[in-house]
Parts: structure tokens; sequence; C-alpha cells
């Protein structure tokens, strides 16, 4: 039985606000999550199931089966409680800025509240974990640090944008020494990224 490898995110967040780097960016990225039922389809469907739950319910009234009335009602707000839980955690937001002097994180959780983070490109390693699979996991690490990101993407997506940002910093790499080779380039596959496959 394969053995499930895990990333364990180490890379603190900025304390403070760090001057942007007057350099070209080379990636500018919103990841988010995906959420397949927009508000119009949640309120259709939301009618719908209290629509079936008076009506079993009124049926249930009518045979003299009253206690499991409240049951009905108890369905359907639980399905509501699901999707708002679900659709709260669809404000989670993560952009990802690549330029020739660092990578910048900025990570926006549910509740709003947004932590930066910074990572020095030239050192930066590009990781993909298991890729393809359920529990894949998308990582840069520097200085024995990590940083894990698109959590909330599927696995076809983390793989999609490992291969997107691997080149984009491999560019970046580029564009500070077209010339000289940095300890990354040489270490690393082509694309930036280092898969490591079950």
């Amino acid at each position: 039985m394969p053995v499930m490898r895990t990333i364990v995110e180490s890379w603190p967040a900025e304390a403070e606000a760090v001057a942007p780097h007057e350099g070209p960016a080379f990636m500018e990225a919103e990841l988010a999550p995906n959420r397949s039922l927009p508000n119009p389809a949640f309120t259709a469907l939301m009618i719908a199931i209290a629509i079936i739950s008076f009506s079993a319910g009124m049926l249930f009234i009518t045979i003299g089966a009253w206690p499991v009335t409240p049951f009905f009602g108890l369905d359907a707000f639980l399905v509501w409680l699901a999707f708002r839980i679900s659709y709260r955690d669809g404000r989670a937001r993560e952009w990802v800025t690549v330029n020739a002097r660092d990578i910048e994180v900025v990570r926006q959780h549910p509740t709003g509240h947004r932590r930066r983070y910074r990572l020095p490109t030239a050192w930066v390693q590009l990781r993909l974990i298991d890729p393809g699979e359920h529990h894949a996991q998308l990582a840069l690490s520097a200085h024995g640090r990590a940083l894990v990101l698109g959590s909330f993407l599927s696995p076809p997506e983390r793989g999609e944008f490992a291969e997107a940002l691997g080149a984009a910093i491999d560019t970046a790499r580029r564009s500070l020494n077209p010339a000289q080779e940095t300890p990354q380039d040489r270490a690393q596959e082509p694309g930036g990224a280092v898969p490591s496959g079950g």
C-alpha cells in the first residue's frame, strides 16, 4: 500500500509590506475554488426542496403520522446549511505573482482575512506531490520551509497550475541573468517543477 506523503506548511506570513518590485511580472494568477451551483440555481433548488418537504409533511399529517413532520423541515435546513458553508468556503482566494526578485502569494481566507507570503524566485523549488491523486499537493519551498498552494483546486488543476507556475519561475530567472543558470535551474526538471509521484 503506497504511503501518503504530506507537505507541512511552514513558510511565515509577512509581518509588514515590502516595496513592490519595479520589474515586469511573469505571472499574475488568481486561484479560486470551484462552485458548481450558482446562486439562482441554489434558490430554485431550495424552493423545490421546501415544496417537497411541505407536501410530504402535510401528507403524513393527514394520515396521522404528524411526529414525522418536523424531520422534513430538518432535512431542508441541513441542505441549506451545507450549501451556505460551501458558498462561504468559496470566498477563499489565492493570488500568485512571479517576478525576478520574488514570488508573492496573497491568501484570502473565507472570513475575508488576508495573509501575504514572499519567497525568493532564485532559490525557490516547486514541488508537486503525488500528481493526479486526490491528495496531491503543490508547494513552493526554500531554505527548508514550504508554502502550499491551491489546496482547494482539483488534482488536474493543480497539475496545470504547477506547469504554468514552473514556466513563469524559469522565465523570471532567465530574465535576471540570461547567460547564467541558477543552482535551481540545474537541479530541477524543465518547467521548474519537481514531481514526486508515488
